[in-house]
């Protein structure tokens, strides 16, 4: 499981939400939803910020986190990532 799916899975049964909705709402199947939730499928940035809006979570907090699982699926276990991720910062700083 992802960061970003962890989440939405947590916010969404603590608000008692069936799955079906929170992908009605995003206007993906229920499958993909729950892929998404497991971190199988990746959802867009708009998606994700649909689901910030319906969750009532931070926006920011959901992107981040988004962000998050494209940089470890980018990166992997790679034994350089952590200083590729560093220069990468310093970088974005600029």
């Amino acid at each position: 499981m992802n960061y970003l799916g962890q989440k939405i899975r947590e916010t969404r049964e603590k608000q008692n939400l069936l799955l079906r909705q929170v992908a009605a709402h995003i206007e993906v199947d229920t499958a993909l939803m729950s892929k998404a939730e497991r971190g199988e499928r990746n959802l867009n940035r708009e998606q994700v910020i649909k689901l910030a809006q319906l969750l009532k979570v931070s926006k920011e907090e959901f992107v981040s986190l988004w962000l998050c699982d494209k940089v470890i699926e980018a990166v992997g276990t790679d034994p350089l990532a952590e200083q590729g991720i560093k220069k990468a910062l310093t970088k974005i700083k600029d």
